[in-house]
């Protein structure tokens, strides 16, 4: 069985402008960042994709998606504030904020049926990160393993502002000790840092980051759900609190309940924080279809 890939897609970033970031054209032919990581995807093997967004959104993004891609199923699944689990049912006015990556991916529980990969949907991976997490997902066979694809953090700044990145700590062979989330990490000519924790943090830039591109098997919906029922019931009516996924991977290595490989991802990633971003994503992109890695016309 193939595995499927998970396309984050419920969220419009502020820093954006407000604009659904996810159907901006970026390619030489109008392409979108996703029209990228799909071809990636098949070409690596994955057999469907699953697109989580919102209910409000759901026309545009259909519209924008349409039936082009070739070789793939596509399915959706939603991301409400008001999809809770069972028993923990709750107003939700007061909350300010959606309920996480992590609540994304258990929104998508009744699709998914086999080991299946997260992504972004603005940002741009690479074909031969596909190729590795595809590879591990139809390798493992383990159903309490799981993998991250682990960037180098020096290739995942933005020139723009500050971006927040997943800092991994692995062990010796490369499984996952902790991951920690950096918020407003800046990168300067001479540097990169984070103030945000009240004090300077400087990285090398070597450390391995997540920019949530990870591989699961169905397993971890049900590990999601005990989390989320306990985060809940921990954050009572807070109308900030996140159900994050390094909340949960910190959880699940720290108790033993899985191991976490971290890959070594070579690609330098692609991706649109700020508006400004774009034209620089979109020259890199084209550099990569004049040398010939993507055809010109990417779905026709």
């Amino acid at each position: 069985m193939k595995p499927t890939l998970l396309v984050l897609a419920a969220g419009m970033s502020s820093r954006y402008g407000g604009g659904l970031k996810q159907i901006d054209p970026i390619g030489p032919t109008g392409e979108i960042i996703i029209d990228y990581s799909i071809h990636d995807a098949v070409k690596a093997g994955f057999g469907k994709v699953v697109f989580v967004i919102r209910k409000s959104i759901e026309q545009a993004f259909k519209e924008a998606i349409g039936n082009k891609y070739k070789g793939i199923e596509v399915a959706y699944a939603f991301q409400e504030m008001d999809m809770l689990p069972k028993g923990m049912e709750r107003d939700i006015a007061y909350r300010q904020k959606p309920w996480g990556t992590a609540h994304a991916v258990w929104c998508a529980r009744d699709v998914i049926k086999e080991p299946f990969a997260i992504i972004n949907a603005d940002d741009f991976y690479g074909y031969s990160a596909f190729k590795q997490v595809a590879d591990f997902l139809n390798q493992n066979s383990d159903e309490n393993t799981y993998c991250i694809a682990g960037y180098q953090m020096k290739y995942t700044m933005s020139e723009e502002g500050s971006v927040n990145r997943g800092v991994c700590e692995t062990d010796k062979d490369g499984n996952l000790v902790g991951i920690v989330e950096r918020t407003d990490i800046f990168s300067t000519p001479t540097e990169i840092y984070t103030e945000s924790s009240g004090s300077k943090i400087v990285f090398t830039g070597q450390e391995p980051v997540s920019m949530n591109f990870m591989g699961f098997t169905p397993k971890v919906f049900k590990q999601m759900e005990e989390y989320f029922v306990n985060f809940l019931k921990q954050i009572g009516e807070d109308p900030k609190k996140e159900f994050f996924i390094p909340l949960l991977l910190n959880h699940l290595v720290k108790t033993g309940e899985s191991k976490i490989k971290v890959l070594d991802i070579k690609e330098e990633w692609i991706g649109v924080t700020y508006a400004a971003d774009k034209d620089k994503a979109a020259a890199s992109i084209k550099k990569l279809v004049d040398a010939g890695k993507y055809p010109l016309n990417l779905w026709k």
